[in-house]
């Protein structure tokens, strides 16, 4: 692995955001396109622990699409359907769902500034998709534009200052379906993973660099990042705060097809791959979720074996882990936990992951050929390897 730390990466966090020509205060929300918001908001609910806070539909006005805003937490996800296509937006919600299936169509990110970060983005090279506008209601003002990124995902830059309403104007406030779990699955949104077509990697780490001002993290290339018989690339980049990371992946030749070859062939081109979602304990989350019903990928027994001989001790037991099939990964800074959901609807293409970090702001080399391994091992059974 070939590891890349700007000057930047280095400042603490005030220090990083004065000096940072495109300033972020975090990620706002991830939007996705589905063919019924209704039942994937209950999904979320029910397995995933999160709570309904927010709805748009007919009964508040809106009468083209539904949307269930649902948070845990600092994450905050908000599912989209068409219910009558009537306008541009509309339809390009419904050909979405049409082309890709579920999925994620905005990574939303909230910034000090809208129209400023909007202006700075097109003056480098960004197209714009909407420009600067405000909404207002009882609750305040907000102000958002949009950005084009990788295959039909955009960037909707979501300036919300002083803004006190459950989501956005047009929102009205909802009851949870069911009642959340006692404890949380998790806290928040630690990083999205975008997957783009081959050769196509350095372009978009370039894109970030000098349309939003982002540093390159880390890079995994090479053996870092391979298997008997599939291979990938990776690299990450972040703002300088490191409170928005977006690791981008492409695939690599190799003896048979990648995971990032299924995802692009079953999503219909460049896409958000999965959504690492963090949390401080991760055997009450993975106990939890799985009770209710998420399937998570295998890890075989031969894993832990000699996990503690080059992983060293963690908080959690090697026996829990190992019941849990929870993976371990430490570096120079600490360690982390972590764990990979199978796709969560039908296509192979989104997934999530849980995280616990423990010092250790890295994203798993340690753990790269064993859960390929495991992905594979899925692949194979889908067919698509």
């Amino acid at each position: 692995m070939t590891q890349t730390t700007h000057s930047s990466m280095q400042q603490t966090p005030d220090t990083a955001r004065q000096a940072d020509p495109f300033p972020v205060k975090g990620m706002d929300a991830v939007v996705f396109a589905v063919g019924n918001a209704k039942q994937a908001a209950h999904y979320y609910s029910t397995a995933f622990g999160m709570k309904l806070v927010a709805y748009s539909g007919p009964e508040n006005g809106s009468r083209e699409t539904a949307s269930y805003v649902l948070t845990n937490g600092g994450a905050r996800f908000v599912f989209t359907s068409v219910i009558k296509a009537s306008t541009d937006w509309g339809h390009f919600l419904a050909d979405h769902v049409a082309a890709h299936g579920d999925g994620v169509v905005d990574l939303a990110i909230e910034v000090p500034d809208a129209r400023a970060a909007y202006a700075y983005a097109v003056e480098h090279g960004a197209r714009g998709l909407v420009e600067p506008y405000e909404t207002k209601d009882e609750h305040g003002t907000v102000v958002r534009a949009a950005i084009a990124t990788y295959g039909k995902t955009r960037h909707t830059l979501v300036e919300r200052t002083g803004y006190d309403g459950p989501y956005l104007p047009g929102f009205a406030a909802a009851d949870p379906i069911v009642e959340p779990p006692a404890k949380r699955t998790f806290q928040a949104i630690d990083h999205c993973v975008g997957n783009v077509e081959l050769g196509k990697m350095n372009e978009w780490v370039a894109f970030y660099n000098q349309v939003m001002g982002f540093t390159n993290m880390k890079e995994f290339v090479g053996d870092d990042i391979a298997t008997e018989y599939s291979a990938l690339m990776s690299k990450v980049v972040a703002d300088g705060t490191l409170k928005v990371k977006f690791p981008i992946n492409e695939p690599a030749i190799a003896k048979k097809k990648s995971q990032i070859d299924e995802y692009l062939e079953f999503y219909g081109g460049a896409g958000v791959q999965h959504i690492a979602l963090a949390t401080n304990d991760i055997v009450s989350s993975v106990r939890t979720m799985r009770a209710a019903g998420v399937q998570f990928l295998d890890t075989p027994d031969s894993y832990y074996d000699t996990l503690g001989e080059w992983a060293g001790e963690t908080r959690v037991p090697v026996e829990t882990l190992r019941e849990l099939k929870i993976l371990v990964d430490r570096d120079e800074d600490g360690y982390l936990l972590q764990i990979f959901t199978k796709p969560v609807q039908d296509k192979p293409t989104v997934f999530f992951e849980m995280i616990e970090r423990h010092g250790s702001m890295g994203f798993g080399k340690g753990n790269f050929k064993a859960l390929f391994e495991a992905i594979e091992r899925e692949q194979e059974k889908r067919g698509n390897l």
